[in-house]
């Protein structure tokens, strides 16, 4: 049985016509730049995001990098992010000429300890950037307690985290991306919201920001050849908008048959010793972008994985401060006890809306007879 990481393919099977349409629509109109769907798309993802407005950019790195900049973020400003992430959230700091400062992580949840970051601050420190990893929210109560002490900003990486909500201290449950000061997004195609190519998109509450970000993404435009600020060429494309219109729609329904293919995974799993399962915390609602489990046979289960035709991934085999890319900021090995453990261990399993429970017995099965050692 071969049993892809993600299959898109079976997604797209159940929105084909739709998305033939949907392209059909901005040929005819010709609106490929900033268009219609542009501009549609923002309202209904703000509007799912519980925010006041949303800006569709070229990439989920992009809007990292001009959200950090909308708040002026500048060379010799330090940013804190985690240690254990894709290194986008990093260089997004490193091209505004910043300094990233790397904080270890929580061993049961995979994000950022929010006891760590206070020793981290110091009086260059302008902002955190505390990232949803694998789609289980950060814990943004604590987070957002030593920004207000600190005077500090606070971008969410909601790149893996589409959907995704927790409870705070008013007890209401929030969706990711509007807790902080601007929420970031990936609309890379495995995503659970995901495009057909790149794509990225900024939400914030807050209008001063909301309108820097719409000059940012345009060449700093404020009529058609006048240009305020120093911009860029970030936008999201019109294609790839009214397609991601077609999957916002379906999103909630495919985050829940995610949640669904995790509790069937843990119902496998549950009693095969030396393998741990993800730990979804009560006060947060999942939307497992990623299934990643921690095994000290990782090397084996990878190989039989290999022969069996199961699609598995390391997210991720090198935390950032061991990057080649960072090896001028000083840090060595031991310096994060915990995202160098987490990188040792972990693997993620396939995990769409689409997989089915059979699938999900033969992975495990394989996982089960490696941990055994009849593999």
């Amino acid at each position: 049985m071969k049993i892809p990481f993600v299959d898109l393919n079976t997604q797209h099977k159940e929105i084909e016509k739709e998305i033939e349409q949907a392209v059909k629509n901005v040929i005819q109109r010709s609106d490929f730049i900033l268009g219609e769907d542009v501009g549609l798309f923002e309202k209904e993802f703000a509007q799912f995001c519980n925010t006041q407005f949303a800006v569709g950019v070229s990439s989920g790195t992009a809007a990292l990098f001009l959200a950090l900049s909308s708040l002026g973020v500048k060379p010799r400003d330090e940013v804190i992010v985690p240690a254990f992430t894709y290194i986008a959230t990093s260089l997004a700091v490193s091209y505004t000429g910043a300094k990233p400062v790397f904080v270890d992580i929580q061993e049961d949840t995979y994000n950022i300890d929010a006891k760590k970051i206070r020793k981290a601050v110091t009086k260059n420190t302008r902002a955190i950037i505390p990232v949803h990893l694998y789609g289980q929210p950060a814990n943004m109560p604590e987070i957002l307690k030593v920004a207000r002490e600190y005077n500090l900003r606070i971008i969410e990486d909601a790149a893996q985290a589409h959907g995704a909500s927790i409870k705070m201290e008013n007890s209401k449950w929030q969706v990711v991306g509007g807790l902080g000061d601007i929420g970031c997004f990936s609309f890379y195609p495995s995503k659970n919201l995901g495009a057909l190519g790149d794509g990225g998109m900024v939400v914030t509450n807050k209008e001063e920001i909301y309108k820097k970000l719409l000059m940012l993404r345009d060449y700093g435009r404020v009529s058609k050849y006048e240009h305020a600020v120093i911009g860029y060429n970030s936008r999201l494309d019109t294609l790839q908008a009214a397609i991601l219109r077609i999957k916002l729609k379906r999103l909630t329904q495919w985050n829940e048959l995610r949640q669904k293919a995790a509790d069937t995974y843990n119902k496998f799993l549950k009693d095969v010793k030396g393998v741990i399962t993800p730990r979804a915390l009560p006060s947060v609602k999942h939307v497992y972008h990623v299934y990643a489990i921690r095994t000290k046979s990782r090397d084996k289960l990878c190989q039989a994985f290999k022969d069996k035709g199961i699609g598995a991934v390391i997210h991720y085999p090198l935390p950032l401060h061991l990057q080649g890319a960072y090896k001028g900021l000083g840090y060595s090995r031991g310096d994060f006890p915990v995202s160098e453990k987490v990188a040792q261990e972990i693997i993620s399993l396939p995990m769409y809306p689409q997989i089915e429970e059979s699938q999900i017995e033969f992975i495990t099965d394989c996982i089960s007879d490696v941990i055994k050692g009849s593999i």
